[in-house]
């Protein structure tokens, strides 16, 4: 498994390509990518939102968010593990 470069280490997400079909399939659960462990939003060119997956390093379409996932998808570690897990 590839884990994400720390945020301080993170290329600049603006330079990330669009994720597309090949990667992204559509989802009528809630395994969408909005409730995907590594989905990011991150504040673009002129504060727009840009919606990122950190496991595939690429942006996902307005939208798409809510209606598609990828094989890689897991929840979130706060789902899995209860609140705070690092205090545990």
């Amino acid at each position: 498994m590839v884990l994400p470069l720390p945020l301080s280490a993170e290329p600049c997400v603006d330079d990330w390509p669009y994720l597309d079909q090949a990667v992204l399939a559509q989802s009528r659960s809630r395994q969408v990518c909005m409730t995907c462990h590594w989905f990011r939003h991150h504040a673009g060119a002129s504060c727009i939102p840009l919606l990122t997956c950190q496991l595939h390093r690429g942006l996902i379409a307005h939208g798409e968010h809510l209606t598609r996932r990828c094989p890689g998808w897991t929840d979130d570690q706060v789902r899995q593990r209860g609140w705070a897990p690092e205090g545990s």
